[in-house]
């Protein structure tokens, strides 16, 4: 971009002031439109927040920026690898759902996609959106499935469960655990599958962000997004019956105009005197989605993310798992086999991004403002922590740079298949940049300026 300069006096003046051309159109950041009393507190917070940061780091910092600017900037600066394509993998399923919707019309469905685009285009807003895409692909499409006509789906499973339930387990596991029944039991089982499942995602995330790396929360956003994701795709190319359809229609074959079930959970909605969870399973959009069990995929990836930032904590995180595995199976929601497929599915997802992806977490530091630096990948096996890259030539920080578009580019971090034995390392320097904490990674080009000739702190 090139620069204007004004001068005082004749044309001859020796005294020049270059300025830099602005953007078209100036968008405020959030200081300059709050106002003076409301700043001078949100400073006082901030400063306090900052008394726990390393010095001269900024790596946790957040965007505050309303420039459409500086994403055009970080799009510009971003070096495009395969990676890159889970944007058209995640382009087409919403296009592709938005399409099959029926309900609500297309007016609603323009206004929520303009929004989402607007999210994308606002730094502000693009930490949080940009790492929530895979997650929005995944609710997006699993609503639409109810739309998609019986004709265009594949046959429905009703017999192949139950021979591998059998076969693997010697009995129907969900039937012998949904025998006896009785309030406390029903209470007991409601509690994790029908309270918990819902807002366990969000208080994962929040934790993660103030106690794990910074950087921590995108990966865990994208792993569940895409785990859920996947698990929608089978069930949807492979529908199976689950548990209560058994005991309600035998082994008779099923068709997509059945209607869902609530099976045990219309226990809950009799005691309290309510129509929850009757009416929302009853039109469910994957009534025969049994295989694999989502809400076992979300509690072992929740499990496994939270006990990696918090190991000594991981008895009451398997505890919850094995909870919410006996509450499927005495709801008659899943068989053993679906609960065991889903976890499968979580748990390959979990190593992809611990091993590629995740920031490594380091004893010493307690809340993510005490971290001046990021590694990320697995550490080579034989090193004491912080003194795995002795082996590897020294890398400036550009080649770390962790881009936001895609985490885990060739651009952006050191995982494991390109440098075993090193990881992203942020230089020690003021610069405005994040690293996706809550829903996003960090801008690259913003985190690659002055990069060269700075010095690490490890």
């Amino acid at each position: 971009m090139s620069g204007q300069y004004s001068s005082f006096g004749d044309d001859n003046s020796t005294q020049r002031f270059f300025s830099r051309a602005k953007f078209p159109l100036s968008w405020p950041s959030i200081p300059t439109i709050l106002p003076h009393r409301i700043r001078r507190k949100f400073r006082s917070t901030r400063s306090k927040l900052r008394s726990r940061q390393a010095p001269a780091s900024s790596i946790t910092s957040l965007q505050t920026s309303f420039n459409p600017a500086d994403t055009l900037r970080s799009l510009r600066s971003h070096k495009w690898s395969y990676y890159d394509a889970q944007y058209l993998f995640l382009a087409f399923i919403g296009i592709f759902s938005l399409c099959v919707i029926a309900s609500p019309g297309p007016l609603f469905k323009t206004v929520v996609a303009t929004l989402l685009m607007l999210a994308l285009v606002l730094p502000i807003t693009r930490q949080f959106f940009l790492p929530f895409l895979p997650i929005a692909a995944w609710l997006i499409f699993f609503y639409s499935c109810q739309f998609i006509s019986g004709e265009y789906r594949p046959p429905i499973w009703v017999r192949v469960l139950p021979a591998l339930e059998n076969i693997l387990y010697g009995a129907n596991l969900s039937n012998i655990l949904s025998a006896h029944k009785a309030v406390a039991l029903d209470v007991l089982a409601w509690l994790p599958y029908g309270i918990t499942h819902f807002g366990a995602p969000f208080v994962c995330a929040g934790m993660i962000f103030l106690f794990g790396p910074p950087g921590s929360t995108p990966v865990f956003a994208r792993a569940f997004g895409y785990m859920n994701l996947i698990g929608v795709l089978i069930q949807l190319f492979f529908p199976c019956s689950p548990p209560w359809y058994e005991n309600m229609y035998g082994l008779a074959p099923a068709n997509y105009s059945m209607q869902g079930s609530p099976a045990g959970l219309a226990a809950i909605d009799k005691l309290f005197g309510i129509d929850l969870y009757t009416s929302t399973f009853t039109a469910s959009p994957m009534v025969f989605g049994a295989f694999p069990s989502l809400h076992s995929g979300c509690a072992t990836i929740e499990a496994l993310f939270m006990s990696h930032m918090f190991p000594r904590l991981r008895p009451l995180f398997i505890f919850y798992t094995l909870w919410l595995w006996w509450a499927t199976m005495y709801l008659s929601h899943h068989y053993a086999v679906d609960l065991v497929a889903g976890s499968i599915i979580s748990t390959v997802a979990y190593f992809i991004a611990k091993g590629r992806f995740m920031p490594r977490v380091q004893p010493d530091k307690m809340f993510r403002w005490d971290y001046d630096y990021v590694e990320v990948g697995e550490a080579r096996e034989g090193y004491a922590y912080g003194l795995t890259d002795l082996d590897d030539d020294y890398q400036p920080a550009g080649a770390y740079a962790n881009d936001e578009w895609t985490i885990g580019s060739s651009s952006s971090v050191a995982s494991s298949s390109r440098s075993p034995s090193t990881g992203a390392r942020s230089p020690i320097e003021d610069h405005n940049m994040w690293d996706g904490d809550t829903l996003a990674s960090s801008s690259g080009d913003e985190y690659s300026k002055g990069s060269k000739n700075k010095e690490y702190k490890s």
